[in-house]
């Protein structure tokens, strides 16, 4: 009988105290004796066969937990019954199953050492002796591995549960801000009074220094025609909050490309409201910067300070023109630039009257804050265009 069979049989017979140690080998009572490192007929899912030994230490403490088996034969330098194996190898042994894909008796039964009765009374222990195997080496690595339990793979971790990166968004914004700082530091204290329009060096202004401003005076222009008056450029926002761009968020829309909804703005600012917010290009690397007076109040506007009027953000109404020193849409929109912001998918009939005017619609993502930016320079880029023709007109 082979290794295995034998522990199978002394296992299902309740004889398992019956199996004995005694120096290299195990004695099954009075019937067999093999040597504990004998390979038995039975295949790790790793594909080496299992020992005698392994099999008798396993059976005999199968109620531990896996943990604590593989500390115990690790200690005692038994190959240890990997995890997958133990319950087939336990029914196995207990009877229950007849046999498994991972049993193999294609080694001839290795010469257990039979006990045969003694001629001699007194010689009734001698045995039959065979030269004993050599001990396997232990693979102290796949032990490990076999008590290792995968607690996470690689799509686990690019899903990024209960993790917010919206610090190092609030981080990479604080550095540009100090950045930006750090430039507009080095102009002149009187740049925003005293800048000059982008088509400046093309009307053959020079520039005085290099701070960016021409340090000649020049007279005031109060031109009643279509030229931009001397002084900061204005842009009016609508004062209604169903616009998507007021006096509170357009700072933040124009400067860092980022839209932030009316009311989260007001109460982030107390539900203070500013009479005037000054705006400047920093979505781009210009060396001259132009400044920008945004302002929602038409009444309280000079008549002077229409003529620095360049923009104007529509709410599509026609009650926002009332009032206003220009006889119809089409001389208004020939000396203002007009903007239509809108939800990408809003429906068109709330542009029904703005797609009369000579306005450029802006439409933006309700979600995707990161496609704000490429709208803000869109804006940027009208609003140049636009200052660039009337300065050369």
């Amino acid at each position: 009988m082979d290794p295995l069979s034998a522990l199978r049989d002394f296992t299902t017979r309740g004889e398992l105290d019956k199996i004995v140690r005694v120096n290299g080998e195990f004695r099954f009572g009075d019937e067999f004796s093999f040597p504990c490192s004998v390979e038995t007929a039975y295949r790790s899912t790793k594909g080496n066969r299992y020992t005698l030994e392994t099999l008798v230490y396993y059976i005999n403490n199968h109620q531990l937990k896996h943990t604590e088996y593989f500390q115990n034969t690790f200690s005692l330098g038994i190959p240890s019954v990997t995890l997958p194996d133990r319950k087939p190898i336990l029914l196995f042994l207990q009877g229950h199953l007849a046999s498994t894909d991972s049993i193999e008796y294609t080694v001839p039964n290795p010469n257990p050492l039979l006990r045969h009765p003694s001629p001699n009374p007194f010689d009734s222990n001698s045995i039959e002796s065979v030269p004993l195997p050599v001990a396997p080496k232990l693979d102290f690595i796949s032990m490990i591995r076999d008590i290792e339990k995968p607690l996470k793979d690689r799509e686990a971790l690019l899903e990024c549960k209960n993790r917010d990166f919206y610090g190092v968004l609030v981080a990479a914004t604080k550095r540009e801000d100090e950045r930006q700082r750090m430039e507009s530091g080095q102009r002149k204290d009187g740049l925003v009074a005293k800048n000059r329009l982008m088509g400046a060096d093309e009307r053959g202004l020079g520039f005085g220094d290099e701070l960016g401003y021409d340090s000649t005076p020049k007279p005031k222009m109060h031109l009643k025609g279509s030229k931009v008056g001397e002084g900061v450029p204005i842009i009016l926002v609508p004062s209604a909050f169903q616009t998507l761009i007021t006096i509170y968020n357009v700072k933040e829309f124009l400067e860092d490309g980022i839209y932030i909804p009316t009311d989260v703005k007001v109460k982030q600012m107390n539900g203070t409201r500013p009479d005037c917010v000054t705006v400047q290009k920093k979505l781009s690397r210009d060396r001259v910067v132009t400044a920008y007076e945004v302002r929602d109040k038409p009444s309280s506007l000079k008549p002077e300070d229409w003529d620095r009027v360049v923009a104007v953000f529509v709410l599509g109404k026609e009650w926002q023109f009332k009032e206003w020193p220009f006889k119809d849409h089409v001389e208004i929109f020939n000396k203002i630039t007009g903007f239509f912001m809108r939800f990408e998918d809003d429906s068109l009939e709330s542009a029904k009257n703005v797609k009369q005017w000579n306005v450029k619609i802006i439409s933006i993502s309700k979600n995707k804050r990161h496609q704000d930016r490429a709208a803000a320079l869109e804006v940027w880029d009208r609003l140049e265009e636009f200052v660039r023709s009337r300065s050369h007109s």
